[in-house]
């Protein structure tokens, strides 16, 4: 072949290579052209960090939730928009200005990484047995009533609470299920919602290891965990020394050198110099302080093992036996001045003097302050080191409440059956 010839080979091959290339290139145009805008403009892992498409509109939208995804540490690591916010198993999907997005974020999306976490969470009371409180089982599936009876019996298959039901939809909806719905069942099939204590965007650390966090619902006179807290000298010690805590330690390596000072995760969640961290919060509990008489939990030598694993931490073994020494003789003694009153009001609605409707005479109120108010109270602060809450907030007003429970038995008495018609 002369090399004329061969030349012209060359080019008929580059020729016929640019053709085919050219004619490949437009096939991918037109059938990309026909792909659903959702698939081709679903966001790259650059396109969708805080810094990248998301951003570009939130932003100008919703600045603040950019901001705080850039301060998280989900950010640091390189987590995307679009990793949480994908959808999950069983979820509703929509298409948000091209790209694929759940229409309702749940615990599932947490899940997706955090699996054992959730796992424990399931188990915690507060999962189904805190949105039970209020709704009872109605919104359950028969799986998710069963598998949380295994861990709480007869806390989830219950009727809805009597009280709330009373006070009417509006004081459910912005006041019982603004804490309770920590527990609520998805319509995935999950349970909860975890940025009730971490926050969507911040989804922080710290922010769940303050006490304040915990006492947005562990407040108030029915469950005075954070006033009480702040009484003691844990307490007293976070305020002063909060700064040079280290909120934001990693919880597989946490220590007493970040944590010298405990707040209500450290002593019922976290692991601390080797201990395991769980975010089932009743692992380290002992007795149910939130019934009216409480009794000892099922697993409550191994719970109370646990918290004074936690508590040698930082306390020697004499102290912290005398600790619970002294709380678990509070907790008999309150029993007793509650089961008094418990047997009164037996007596009267075994004699006719209470009608079966609840809380329609002012007895129902008294009987329920006392138990539900100040018997908590001084049950719990015999637990947390709070003082006051033991006497004043507490043994006092059931002192006080006794006796006004025993004059208003003495009138019902006194006026008959059915107050004498």
């Amino acid at each position: 072949m002369s090399g004329h010839e061969g030349g012209r080979m060359v080019f008929r091959t580059a020729f016929l290579g640019v053709v085919i290339g050219a004619a490949l290139l437009l096939g991918a145009f037109v059938l990309n052209a026909r792909r659903p805008r959702v698939e081709v403009e679903q966001p790259s892992a650059a396109a969708v960090r805080a810094t990248g498409k998301c951003a570009g509109c939130h932003r100008l939208e919703t600045a603040a939730v950019v901001h705080e995804f850039e301060l998280s540490a989900h950010a640091d690591r390189g987590v995307t928009c679009l990793d949480c916010h994908q959808p999950a198993a069983n979820q509703k999907s929509m298409d948000h200005k091209g790209f694929v997005i759940s229409q309702e974020l749940t615990s599932s999306n947490c899940a997706g990484c955090h699996r054992t976490q959730y796992e424990q969470f399931l188990r915690s009371r507060h999962a189904a047995p805190a949105w039970a409180a209020v709704r009872g089982v109605q919104d359950f599936t028969a799986e998710q009533v069963a598998f949380a009876e295994r861990y709480h019996p007869g806390w989830i298959d219950r009727p809805a609470n009597k009280l709330a039901l009373l006070e009417g939809p509006s004081a459910i909806q912005s006041g019982c299920v603004a804490c309770h719905d920590v527990g609520k069942p998805n319509s995935d099939g999950s349970i909860g919602t975890c940025t009730d204590c971490h926050a969507r965007h911040a989804a922080s650390l710290e922010l769940a290891r303050l006490p304040a966090t915990c006492g947005q619902c562990h407040m108030g006179p029915d469950h005075s965990q954070v006033e009480i807290y702040r009484e003691s000298k844990h307490g007293v010690l976070f305020n002063a020394q909060r700064s040079i805590l280290n909120l934001k330690a990693d919880p597989t390596t946490l220590s007493t050198a970040d944590m010298f000072v405990p707040t209500c995760s450290t002593c019922h969640m976290s692991g601390l110099d080797g201990l395991n961290f769980t975010h089932d919060t009743t692992e380290r509990l002992s007795w149910w302080l939130f019934s009216a008489i409480s009794e000892r939990r099922p697993t409550a030598d191994q719970g109370e093992t646990r918290m004074k694993e936690l508590c040698l931490k930082c306390h020697t073994q004499p102290t912290v036996d005398r600790f619970y020494q002294e709380a678990n003789q509070v907790v008999l003694d309150t029993n007793a001045k509650l089961e008094e009153a418990s047997q009164l009001m037996a007596a009267l609605k075994t004699e006719g003097h209470l009608t079966p409707a609840p809380f329609d005479q002012p007895i129902d109120f008294v009987y329920f302050d006392m138990w539900h108010y100040y018997g908590r109270t001084a049950k719990h602060g015999a637990f947390m080191g709070g003082a006051d809450f033991v006497q004043w907030h507490g043994n006092y007003e059931l002192l006080r409440k006794m006796v006004e429970l025993r004059e208003m038995a003495r009138q019902l008495r006194s006026q008959g059956p059915d107050g004498g018609n």
